[in-house]
């Protein structure tokens, strides 16, 4: 979950969370590339909404700015990317007041109060500012996309520039919720690293760190069950009635090609009118499908899954821009999901 995409819960953003649970193996290859002294400019973080992709690339920012030398002993001995609560760095970057950190990430619109539908290719293009002015302490410059996803094709383009011609001492995370089906032109300039979802336990022990909740509550448990490894997913259904909606979506997604009519009116009802959350929560499972079809899936069938998360996210976009009904945007998303699945 992203520090823009957080709700009012009262829940760590992924700046301030210091616990990374799971994700062992990645963390050890980000390490062991950065102890090497040549780290890849560029990395592609991908993986399912939720599962701690944000989380991970704050981990390693704050470690590489606060450790800028790789040949450092303290650098040379770390086993983790772990960096102590009290270093300035990492105050620094929890208050958002790390220079030589730049985050691109959908922000609130001013005017409305809400998030922007997608990251604003203005915001993309301080990035280039950003890589050509001069690096604070130790040299290094650092930027999380967060997410890919949220790109338009403008704010593509802006940032392929900054990815063809990196400076030195530069770092780009991209996080993305479908790696595969990003541009090939900034998937060939990125070191690809997948993370998979979560085992339930490491779910339930992040959710009871970011909420301060027992992680063997009734209801964290039933939340942990139906979140598939996500622990964003899992911060939702700790509501019963996002637990509701949930199973109508996925007794909707296991029918595709043909879902029940009478059930897409009963989920179109159901959204109609609820909170802003909800309709993410329904998209997020919409998604968390279209991930399952485009994983490690090379055939023709990749390029109709793709068309179809672009149109999508883009009617679900339209819906919350322009205050639209819901459930015309249920029957529409389930056709495109049952045009994908017949591909």
């Amino acid at each position: 979950m992203s520090d823009a995409a957080a709700d009012d819960r009262d829940v760590l953003l992924p700046r301030e969370n210091f616990a990374l649970f799971g994700h062992g193996e990645a963390e050890q290859a980000l390490l062991a590339s950065y102890q090497s002294g040549r780290i890849p400019h560029a990395w592609l973080i991908g993986g399912p909404p939720g599962i701690g992709k944000a989380t991970l690339a704050y981990r390693l920012a704050r470690f590489v700015l606060a450790h800028p030398y790789p040949k450092t002993p303290a650098v040379q001995n770390a086993t983790s990317l772990a960096v102590d609560e009290d270093n300035l760095v990492a105050r620094r970057i929890a208050a958002q007041a790390q220079g030589d950190l730049l985050v691109l990430e959908r922000t609130v619109n001013e005017t409305t109060g809400k998030l922007y539908t997608v990251i604003r290719v203005d915001d993309v293009r301080r990035s280039v500012g950003f890589f050509g002015s001069t690096a604070g302490e130790g040299g290094w410059r650092v930027a999380i996309v967060d997410a890919v996803d949220d790109l338009q094709r403008e704010g593509a383009n802006a940032l392929l520039k900054v990815l063809e011609e990196p400076p030195a001492r530069t770092l780009l995370l991209l996080l993305s919720h479908a790696p595969g089906r990003e541009r090939a032109t900034i998937r060939s300039r990125c070191r690809r690293l997948l993370l998979r979802p979560l085992e339930d336990q490491d779910v339930a022990r992040a959710v009871a760190h970011a909420t301060g909740r027992d992680a063997n509550e009734t209801e964290v448990t039933h939340a942990v069950a139906a979140a598939d490894g996500s622990v964003g997913r899992a911060l939702r259904f700790l509501d019963e009635k996002a637990l509701a909606l949930r199973q109508r979506v996925i007794d909707l997604l296991t029918q595709l090609p043909n879902p029940d009519p009478r059930a897409l009116h009963a989920l179109g009802d159901a959204l109609g009118g609820t909170e802003p959350q909800t309709l993410a929560a329904f998209m997020d499972l919409v998604n968390g499908w279209l991930s399952a079809q485009l994983a490690g899936d090379t055939t023709s069938h990749m390029g109709d899954v793709a068309q179809a998360w672009e149109k999508v996210n883009r009617s679900a976009r339209d819906v919350e821009i322009y205050n639209l009904e819901r459930k015309p945007l249920v029957f529409k998303v389930f056709g495109l999901l049952a045009q994908a699945a017949r591909a």
